[in-house]
């Protein structure tokens, strides 16, 4: 069983994402704050944190920066109230893996959960396999029924990205953000670019498809 961490100060919010998880068929450890937290993941192993930020002793943003400067890769779903780009921007910085602007929606909530896990899973073993189409993270390679070729850093991380998450949908400033390091001299119009060259990539692939979903972004499907 899958072990969750729930950090948050407010009692109510706290009890009612912890019954939700249980009710999901995971445990639930609670926590109320950032320090309260590390001392009980000395204690416990997590697989992963579903983190608010504003808290006392010790907030969100600097758990998460705890957690990244000791090497710690647990998966970080940030839910906040605090939800502008600013903001945002901060919680990716600190080391999160995804962002939720509260009040959440619970099931919206298991389903980041579900795929955070998937994904952490899928980075552990370092590999991502979708019927004969395999990507290796560690040699950048890509490899289907055309062969194995080496993808450029972008490229890779970009279908990685997508293929991580099937039939989510992303935005272009979400992919730019988690993908470019936030470099905000970059034009999101460079994302099209990639993808288009992952496209002519993937144009004999049997396996996935990558979707352009209008006026919002991208997401990967796997073919029939």
């Amino acid at each position: 069983m899958f072990r969750i961490m729930v950090v948050e100060d407010d009692v109510n919010s706290r009890r009612l994402m912890q019954a939700v998880i249980e009710q999901n068929g995971y445990e639930a450890i609670p926590a109320a704050d950032g320090v309260e937290a590390l001392e009980l993941m000395d204690k416990k192993h997590v697989d992963l944190i579903v983190l608010d930020v504003m808290m006392p002793r010790m907030d969100g943003y600097a758990l998460a920066k705890e957690l990244r400067s000791a090497a710690n890769n647990v998966p970080i779903l940030m839910v906040t109230a605090r939800q502008s780009a600013n903001d945002k921007r901060e919680g990716f910085l600190s080391g999160t893996d995804d962002y939720m602007v509260k009040p959440v929606d619970e099931e919206e909530m298991m389903l980041r959960i579900s795929a955070l896990l998937r994904r952490s899973r899928i980075v552990n073993e370092r590999k991502l396999t979708i019927g004969s189409t395999t990507l290796d993270y560690d040699g950048q390679t890509l490899s289907d029924n055309g062969g194995e070729r080496e993808l450029p850093p972008k490229e890779f991380m970009l279908l990685y990205k997508l293929l991580s998450y099937p039939n989510h949908i992303f935005t272009r400033r979400q992919l730019m953000d988690e993908i470019w390091d936030m470099e905000s001299n970059t034009d999101e119009r460079t994302v099209d670019v990639h993808i288009n060259r992952l496209r002519e990539k993937l144009k004999a692939n049997e396996d996935i498809e990558l979707v352009t979903v209008r006026g919002l972004g991208y997401k990967a499907v796997k073919r029939q």
